[in-house]
């Protein structure tokens, strides 16, 4: 299509294919009078990136305005064109533009041929009616004009007192020429009905004079009814046209406004989140999320296509229930009797009766608790280079793919690997170790939700892309003399890439965990969905404990600056008890009162009842408050329903986040565990990460080497891909063979589940139907750590 000249937006171009509507079968709506509010949902074009997008179209008074939903109409307007000079043109049976010659083009895109054909009728009746009141308003010159904005709402409001005052004697005018008319008419008929009924000639003469002075009574009493409806009707038209001027003025400003007050909302969001954030991070990593979305604010533009603009709903409601303070009787209450508040209020003495203060039992967080390490661990890594690199050149073929098979350079990474991010997990182990030792089960849910938030709090500044582990490489990560634990991890997939992982620690627990990523690039964002559940065992209690994964997602790929936020809900749930932990990761709004990265959560028993809440945010802290009372009755909620508002003794802190090191910032934003993780070590398998020649040279700072081993890596990956494909060929059926070559070629969730697809067996770990969730996954088989103390590595694969 030819973009019109001017015009801001480009239209689609002819040959991109256009995405199907969705024909509905809907009543058909009568065509509307033109005076009438026209209303439904068109397609309209955006971007070459999003395509035609669905918005909530309004035609009124000549002026055709957009929204994303409904409920914006009360708030924010994404555009308007006046019709009175618009350009209406249909393009094929489903599609039209319209454009004022301007800086305005809409290409729209119907469900139905029926349905473009209702809007063209009603947009050509809307733009007939405003071209007529322009021309009206047009011919009655400048003194019908508006006042000047600037003179304020005292002139304009006596200015309108004054002529309802006017208008209102006009009327007074009319009444009393419709008493007169009414009398001298009936006085004329009378006369008449005289008239008829005379005789003698000397009387009718006398009629015929009576006659005639009440026609002609009559007659100047219409002639003043005729004037005064005259002087009405002129000034009504006058003021009316004034007064549909000042309307329209009154409109406009008010768009004007609602772009203020947007801009301001911004800004303040933006100066909030600085001050928070200026006490914590260098000035310069404030708010990565405010940094690339303020610059969008100045611009005043409340268009959806702006790129760098995110906008969630104003009205979206959040928060699920309300917690208030208990009844300060909970509070005088000493600890020896809590379970006696607890049996009032209907609690089992066997299994949710505690002490409200032992969860608090060590007031100092978890991570305070220092450590003397057996070896000394490095505290720095050489410093990130300063290299540019266009990043819309590598993604802009990449739309639409999955993370995995887009080839990457180094510049988007950072020195670890996906097995090392996955063993950031253990950051805060120390969450888990006193878990192992509560003799409750709901207070144990509350220290494993905060270990679930604990594990996103490493990834509030990393930007960076981890390598993608190769098949069969491994990361083990043995911390058992320093916080007696240790952990294994090895990718047992490539397509689709999935890592198992187990730790188990010498104080009463076990994790864990197959993840498998989904990801897809989206031009503007990038969202990863982790796939798979974690499990996490206690000895002593035999509890276990399992949980999914939150999207994370990067904004800003293309334009902006990077800035990630993690958003969804997480179900926590012990299957021994029943009992569960409803977690909710709150997506970042601009309009939203809440602080960023929210997290709220309640804990329950198998019956549904709550015990516990959480909140807090998932890159700095948790907090628990016990829920004494609970009831119905709170305001409404999104969905129409009455929230839970939650009696609750006062928050106590559960878990905080660890200050970074200094100079962080240079450092990939790596935490003190992440600055160890790629420490070299004596001792570890041949396929350990640490071993990764192009992971080693990019770390320290030799990126051109680091992709020149980068791309040998993953060639000789594929050729052993393709060796174990023609072994597994050789060796089946001509049906196996058909098989595998489908699963081979066709790598989902689906055929992950179902079968090997790399025709590969992991070295540590074997699959399993897991008896807890039913789900097929790998379960480590032991053997690794007797390798290592015998030093016999001769079974495992040469990868690097």
């Amino acid at each position: 299509m030819m973009c019109r000249r001017g015009t801001k937006q480009i239209g689609p171009p002819s040959d991109t294919v256009k995405p199907r509507a969705v024909v509905m079968s809907e009543p058909k709506a009568p065509i509307p009078a033109p005076g009438d509010t026209y209303k439904g949902w068109l397609f309209k074009w955006t971007n070459y990136i999003k395509g035609y997008q669905r918005r909530w179209f309004v035609l009124s008074n000549g002026l055709l305005s957009y929204y994303r939903t409904q409920a914006e109409m009360g708030h924010t307007c994404r555009g308007t064109i006046n019709l009175a000079t618009a350009n209406i043109a249909v393009e094929d049976s489903c599609n039209f533009v319209i454009s004022n010659g301007g800086t305005q083009t809409y290409h729209l895109k119907a469900s139905s041929e029926v349905e473009r054909q209702r809007w063209i009728t009603a947009l050509e009746l809307a733009k007939a009616k405003a071209f007529r009141m322009q021309a009206e308003s047009d011919d009655s010159g400048d003194e019908s004009s508006p006042p000047a904005s600037g003179q304020g709402g005292g002139s304009r409001n006596s200015e309108v007192q004054s002529t309802l005052r006017t208008l209102g004697s006009k009327v007074e005018d009319l009444s009393t020429c419709n008493d007169l008319i009414a009398k001298h008419g009936s006085a004329l008929q009378r006369s008449l009905s005289e008239l008829e009924g005379v005789r003698l000639e000397g009387q009718t003469s006398e009629k015929i004079r009576q006659v005639t002075e009440r026609a002609t009574l009559f007659r100047i009493t219409s002639n003043a009814m005729i004037n005064a409806c005259r002087d009405f009707l002129a000034l009504a038209q006058a003021h009316s046209k004034r007064w549909q001027k000042a309307l329209q003025a009154e409109r406009e400003q008010r768009v004007r406004l609602e772009e203020t007050l947007e801009q301001l909302a911004k800004q303040h969001n933006h100066l909030e989140r600085a001050f928070r954030g200026a006490t914590v991070l260098p000035p310069s990593q404030s708010n990565p999320a405010i940094d690339s979305k303020g610059s969008a604010a100045s611009k005043g533009d409340a268009s959806d296509e702006d790129e760098e603009n995110e906008f969630f709903d104003a009205c979206e409601d959040v928060q699920e229930f309300i917690t208030v303070p208990a009844d300060p009787k909970y509070h005088r209450r000493s600890g020896s009797n809590v379970s006696g508040i607890s049996s009032e209020l209907g609690m089992d003495d066997g299994t949710t009766s505690l002490d409200e203060q032992s969860l608090a039992s060590n007031p100092e967080s978890p991570q305070s608790q220092e450590v003397v390490p057996v070896r000394k661990r490095r505290t720095r890594i050489p410093d990130k280079p300063n290299y540019s690199l266009n990043l819309w050149s590598i993604m802009k073929n990449c739309i639409g793919k999955e993370l995995s098979k887009i080839p990457m350079p180094v510049n988007f990474n950072e020195p670890l690997s996906m097995l090392q991010r996955l063993s950031e997990d253990l950051e805060y182990y120390e969450l888990l170790d006193r878990a192992a030792k509560c003799q409750n089960s709901l207070e144990q849910m509350c220290y494993v939700a905060a270990f679930t938030v604990s594990s996103y709090s490493t990834t509030v500044h990393r930007t960076g892309k981890p390598f993608n582990p190769l098949l069969g490489e491994t990361f083990e990560l043995d911390r058992l003399q320093e916080s007696g634990y240790r952990s294994l991890c090895e990718q047992v997939s490539h397509h689709p890439p999935a890592a198992a992982h187990h730790a188990i620690s010498e104080r009463g627990w076990t994790l864990r965990q197959e993840i498998a990523l989904a990801s897809k690039f989206r031009g503007k964002y990038l969202s990863i969905m982790p796939l798979g559940s974690i499990h996490c065992i206690f000895e002593k209690s035999n509890n276990h404990y399992t949980w999914k994964k939150v999207t994370t997602t990067v904004h800003n790929i293309i334009v902006g600056k990077l800035w990630i936020d993690q958003s969804g809900e997480i179900d926590v749930v012990n299957h021994r008890t029943g009992d569960r932990c409803h977690l909710k990761f709150a997506p970042y709004s601009y309009f939203s009162r809440d602080v960023a990265r929210k997290v709220t959560g309640v804990v329950t028993d198998k019956d549904g009842k709550a015990h516990y809440v959480l909140s807090g945010t998932w890159d700095e802290k948790m907090e628990y408050s016990r829920v004494m009372q609970s009831s119905r009755g709170g305001e409404n909620g999104a969905d129409g329903r009455q929230k839970t508002v939650y009696q609750t003794l006062k928050a106590k802190e559960l878990w905080r986040k660890t200050p970074l090191p200094d100079g962080a910032e240079n450092m990939y934003y790596f935490s003190t565990l992440a600055l160890t993780l790629n420490e070299p070590e004596e001792g570890i398998a041949p396929t350990d990460s640490r071993r990764r020649p192009d992971q080693r040279l990019m770390e320290q700072g030799r990126w051109e080497e680091a992709n020149a081993e980068k791309q040998r890596l993953e060639e000789k990956q594929r050729t052993a891909r393709r060796e174990r494909e023609r072994e597994a060929n050789r060796t089946s059926s001509p049906t196996e063979e058909a098989e595998e070559v489908e699963i081979a070629s066709e790598p989902s969730e689906t055929t992950y589940k179902s079968g090997h697809p790399d025709n590969y067996r992991a070295m540590w770990f074997e699959r399993h139907v897991d008896p807890a969730t039913g789900e097929p996954t790998h379960i480590y088989r032991g053997g690794y750590w007797e390798a290592k103390e015998q030093g016999n590595w001769d079974s495992c694969p040469d990868i690097f």
